[in-house]
């Protein structure tokens, strides 16, 4: 069987995670400009998913660790549980986002301009991230081990900043709500 070229999936998994990236963002875009009326704004939600964001960096470097001592079983339920991770945060930021006004930042100064830096930044690479995760996992479930591993080194540092950087975001406006 005549390997595949390591800069695409198994070809069934193509129109998949096209589909699933271009549809997630859209989505949620689309989504924030919803308002669920006579509902009382889920306040509660930030510091959770902001915790699970905290979670899935965490999980992110032990299934890192675990993959350098050849730990591959742990390693793939790590993955999976940040993926899931992941998915759950998304729910919840959005269920806040529909149920609640956007909170605008309050500091000023260099503090500002940090402050956007990080949003937009961990905004831009969440979209990109989408294919990538989506990707690596496929060469993995596919025992593509070479290309999977190919991606996932970059795969790896742009997930982990965008967990870090929910962290700092939520903390950064938490003063805010």
């Amino acid at each position: 069987m005549k390997e595949q070229n390591a800069n695409v999936p198994s070809k069934k998994y193509n129109k998949l995670i096209t589909a699933v990236s271009i549809l997630i963002p859209v989505l949620v875009a689309i989504l924030f400009t919803v308002r669920i009326p006579n509902v009382a704004p889920l306040d509660f939600l930030p510091p959770i998913y902001a915790s699970i964001n905290a979670l899935t960096a965490l999980i992110l470097i032990i299934a890192y660790v675990a993959i350098r001592k050849k730990k591959i079983k742990l390693h793939e339920s790590l993955m999976k549980t940040a993926i899931a991770l992941s998915l759950l945060f998304l729910v919840m930021y959005v269920a806040y986002h529909m149920t609640s006004d956007p909170t605008p930042f309050g500091g000023d100064g260099s503090l500002k301009y940090i402050y956007y830096f990080i949003l937009i930044s961990h905004i831009l690479l969440s979209i990109g991230i989408i294919p990538m995760v989506l990707i690596t996992y496929v060469r993995a479930i596919s025992k593509r081990f070479a290309d999977h591993k190919k991606i996932s080194v970059i795969t790896f540092p742009i997930w982990l900043y965008i967990a870090i950087t929910g962290v700092i975001v939520y903390l950064m406006i938490a003063p805010y709500y």
